[in-house]
């Protein structure tokens, strides 16, 4: 049976490619939904950016028929924007908000007409409200990745003793047969049960497993404190993959290490031209407002914790006090570290730089999309963040860009993953991980 889909505001202003995702069923977008997506044409972020593509798309099917009727889209499903304010208001519902307005239309449509009808919406108190009433309502699920199911970029082989000593003799061994990924860790364990083990990393296509650099690596005086963090250095440290992707709970070192091997790649072994690190400008709690002042000084809060590692390295690799914030002062003035809002990096071409996205779990899938592809030559991308510490309202653990994008490109030779589980930044830290 065809289903209809009544979709949300924020499903669209998502994904603006949300109205074809639904194969050959109905699409309708309730006029009331239309309108409240005029509000975010002006903008110049990501909103902006998705309600004006939605509108252009929806202009360009009105050549085809009427979308007052429904006209039918390339995937065969029909999209249709439909004018209709039931009359009959729900009790206890502000029949003025959009939300509300969506939940009294499906209701009526499946009483008059007995359809399949479907609520799709990111906002999960307006699920409640239409379930609460019979009306079925779901999340937007295209871009979602289960978290408990996460790729880790670690696995553990069980083989036979003979196999690990000829790992360790010819510094390779061949895993035709096995199911692995590019750039996948890969811990070899005794099938007998013994006690030997050895930890290399999957060449491709060769589907190789190589040695790990030999040697405790020091990067800007950081040492990795556990297996994690070492196998994050050999990602970040290495050219030929230029996409890295580090997931993890607060405290274990994510961000230190992955602005550590910027700062070794660009300035000690001049691999690349400049560093530019970016968040996402999404506050925790309320909002501080309007910031008066540059460009660099409405940014100088947000990036406090990019300012608070680079200080920490300086520290660490004795350039302490005012000579290293002497240093720290001229790398940002002379422009070898940039630090930007993401809002920023749309349109632009980034050749040759390390590019450190920290808090990537507060950015879209198509957000994601839009930061990667900037990517020129020779350059660097790495995502940092914590799946369960989200800021924005309308993402989840499963929905953000960080994990779509670490599962999409699990099987891809140019990138490379690590999840850190244990926090090292201070014994509290770990607890509060842990515990809260």
């Amino acid at each position: 049976m065809v289903k209809t889909f009544l979709l949300d505001t924020n499903v669209l202003l998502h994904n603006p490619q949300a109205m074809s995702s639904f194969g050959d069923n109905r699409v309708i977008i309730p006029i009331g939904a239309l309108e409240e997506m005029d509000k975010f044409k002006k903008l110049n972020d990501e909103k902006g950016k998705h309600a004006r593509a939605v509108s252009r798309y929806i202009d360009g099917l009105r050549t085809q028929g009427s979308i007052a009727q429904g006209v039918k889209m390339e995937n065969g499903g029909i999209l249709q924007v439909l004018v209709e304010f039931p009359e009959k208001q729900i009790p206890g519902l502000d029949p003025a908000k959009t939300d509300n307005q969506i939940i009294a239309l499906a209701l009526a449509l499946k009483e008059r007409s007995g359809e399949d009808i479907r609520i799709v919406t990111k906002d999960v108190n307006m699920r409640v409200k239409a379930d609460a009433l019979g009306i079925t309502a779901e999340d937007f699920e295209k871009n979602k990745v289960k978290i408990e199911e996460l790729y880790s970029g670690v696995t553990k082989l069980c083989v036979p003793v003979e196999d690990i000593n000829k790992f360790f003799a010819d510094k390779k061994l061949s895993l035709s047969s096995a199911d692995v990924c590019p750039n996948q860790f890969v811990i070899l364990k005794d099938a007998n049960g013994g006690s030997q083990s050895a930890v290399g990393k999957v060449l491709w296509p060769e589907k190789t497993l190589v040695m790990l650099n030999e040697g405790e690596q020091e990067i800007w005086g950081i040492k990795a404190k556990n297996l994690q963090q070492k196998l994050a250095m050999e990602l970040l440290m290495d050219d030929k993959i230029p996409l890295v992707t580090l997931v993890g709970p607060a405290g274990t070192g994510k961000t230190l290490l992955a602005i550590a091997s910027a700062l070794r790649k660009t300035l000690d072994e001049k691999a690349y031209r400049k560093i530019l690190v970016s968040r996402p400008v999404i506050p925790l709690g309320r909002d501080i407002g309007f910031l008066p002042g540059t460009k660099e000084e409405k940014l100088s809060p947000w990036m406090q914790p990019i300012f608070d590692n680079l200080e920490f390295l300086m520290d660490q690799n004795g350039e302490s006090g005012e000579t290293g914030e002497g240093t720290l002062r001229y790398m940002l003035e002379t422009g070898k570290i940039v630090l930007e809002a993401v809002t920023y990096i749309r349109g632009r071409t980034l050749p040759k730089q390390f590019i450190i996205i920290d808090e990537a779990q507060n950015l879209t899938p198509h957000e994601v999309k839009t930061i990667v592809s900037r990517a020129g030559d020779e350059t660097k991308v790495v995502l940092t963040g914590d799946p369960y510490q989200i800021d924005n309202p309308y993402l989840d653990s499963n929905s953000n860009g960080l994990t779509y994008l670490v599962e999409l490109f699990k099987n891809q030779p140019l990138a490379g993953h690590i999840t850190l589980y244990k926090s090292e930044r201070s014994q509290l830290a770990a607890l509060a991980a842990k515990i809260l």
